[in-house]
C-alpha cells in the first residue's frame, strides 16, 4: 500500500489580475529574511532584480500544484520532531521529479517557477559564495517573487494549504510551481 498518492492540478490565470490579487514583493521579503535559505540559496532573496519586473513581463500565468494526499497509516503516526523533519526532507526531495513536468512546458517565452527553495545540490554554492552549478534548472518560486500561494490556492481550487502540526501530517501537503508565459 502507498505511503501517498500525488494528485496534479493545474490552472491558467492572467498575470496581471494574479498581480493585483495576491503579490506583495516587500511582505513576502520580510517572510523570506526569516527563513534559513534567505541570502544562502541561489532560488531565493535577496536578488540583483526587481521581482516586480518578471510578473510584468508575462501575460499567463500556469499554476502547476502537486497534492500529495497521505494513507491513513501516515496520518494516524505521530512523529518526534526530528522524525518529521526527516520524513519531509525526504517529501522535499521528489520536487525533483515534480520539477520535470515545468521544465517539460517552458520555451524561449516562458519562465518556469520553482515549489520553495532549490533543492538539487546537497549544499547551495551561494553559501560559500560561488555562482549557481545549475544555472539552467535554477527557478525561482511564486513565493521569492513575492506571490501569495495559499490565498490563490483557497481561491482557485478551493483547498486550504495545510501544514504538519503537532507531530501530525495534515491530510494533504500541497507543492506548488508554475509556468509564467505569453511574454509581453
Amino acid at each position: 500500500m502507498a505511503l501517498f498518492e500525488v494528485e496534479q492540478l493545474t490552472a491558467d490565470l492572467d498575470v496581471d489580475e494574479y498581480y493585483e490579487k495576491y503579490v506583495d514583493v516587500e511582505k513576502y521579503l520580510e517572510y523570506c529574511k526569516e527563513c534559513s535559505d534567505y541570502a544562502t540559496n541561489w532560488s531565493c532573496p535577496p536578488y540583483d532584480f526587481d521581482p516586480n519586473d518578471i510578473w510584468k513581463s508575462y501575460n499567463k500565468l500556469k499554476v502547476v500544484a502537486f497534492k500529495y494526499n497521505f494513507s491513513k497509516e501516515l496520518l494516524d503516526e505521530t512523529f518526534e520532531e526530528d522524525q518529521l523533519n526527516i520524513f519531509l526532507k525526504r517529501l522535499d526531495r521528489t520536487k525533483v521529479k515534480l520539477m520535470n513536468v515545468i521544465y517539460r512546458m517552458e520555451d524561449e517565452n516562458s519562465m518556469g517557477l520553482g515549489m520553495g527553495p532549490c533543492n538539487l545540490c546537497p549544499m547551495c554554492t551561494r553559501s560559500f559564495g560561488m555562482p549557481c552549478k545549475m544555472p539552467f534548472k535554477l527557478r525561482y518560486s511564486i513565493e521569492s517573487l513575492g506571490g501569495n500561494v495559499d490565498d490563490m490556492i483557497k481561491e482557485v481550487f478551493d483547498i486550504e494549504i495545510k501544514y504538519p502540526k503537532d507531530g501530525k501530517l495534515p491530510e494533504y501537503l500541497m507543492f506548488v510551481g508554475g509556468l509564467l508565459y505569453d511574454k509581453k
